[in-house]
């Protein structure tokens, strides 16, 4: 299982010796040279790069034709298709939509499950597999998972395994999208068909001052990339985030 914990800018650098890959969000590529030269490095070197289409941080997917331009010019290892968020039918036709380009050769496309409940989920999984996609991503906060976040854990948990079980299924491979509390992790830990995980929450809770415990934690951190990406390096304790890090891996048997 391949993990990715998103940092700020001032941080990217040290991501690379504890990040197995580096997950990107594209509407960085344009808005900030320092992220840009930083994914140029990583294509350099050769690093394995998931781009995602930054639905979750602006609320909607990137631009189409930034986008485009952002595959043909990266060329990620993965791509994750344009989503809506909790919409069946029009992340379906997303999907569909995505499949009619030509991508470089290295770039593998995926796609997001939505729903708006449980039984509209098991539907645009279905519907995107069948469009030929292999692999699927998993987000964390779908709101009939629960209303907390260790109920909304429970709840991908749920989900998850529910795909895991059915034989359909059985060639695909998952993505999970973040999550409420990072224990949950866990239990994926023998599962070969969760193949990459991205999340910021050791990052996030450490620039809050917060420690995981040696079970994790129960509260999802309210900072996020989004009013942390600019963070000046003195107000972060880079030790407390190691140690978050080094505690995410050991509570979940990574």
């Amino acid at each position: 299982m391949k993990i990715s914990h998103e940092v700020p800018k001032c941080l990217l650098n040290n991501s690379r010796e504890f990040n197995d890959y580096d997950y990107c969000l594209p509407h960085l590529l344009d808005e900030d040279e320092h992220y840009r030269n930083f994914f140029y490095e990583s294509k350099k070197q050769g690093r394995y790069i998931i781009m995602d289409n930054s639905l979750h941080e602006l609320g909607k997917a990137y631009n189409h034709e930034r986008l485009l331009h952002w595959i043909t010019e990266l060329e990620p290892d993965e791509f994750i298709v344009p989503d809506v968020w909790m919409k069946q039918a029009q992340t379906c036709a997303q999907a569909k939509y995505w499949i009619q380009f030509k991508y470089p050769k290295k770039t593998k496309i995926v796609a997001v499950v939505q729903g708006e409940d449980k039984i509209k989920a098991h539907l645009c999984a279905g519907l995107i597999r069948d469009l030929g996609y292999d692999k699927l991503c998993i987000s964390y906060g779908a709101d009939w998972y629960g209303d907390t976040p260790l109920n909304k854990a429970l709840g991908r948990i749920s989900f998850v395994k529910e795909l895991l079980e059915d034989k359909n299924y059985k060639d695909v491979k998952f993505h999970l999208l973040g999550c409420a509390v990072p224990q949950e992790f866990g239990w994926y830990r023998n599962e070969p068909q969760i193949e990459s995980i991205d999340t910021s929450n050791p990052i996030m809770a450490a620039l809050e001052g917060i420690s995981y415990t040696k079970s994790g934690l129960i509260e999802k951190p309210k900072a996020n990339m989004n009013t942390h990406f600019d963070i000046e390096p003195e107000k972060i304790d880079y030790n407390k985030i190691l140690k978050n890090i080094k505690r995410f891996r050991t509570i979940n048997g990574l």
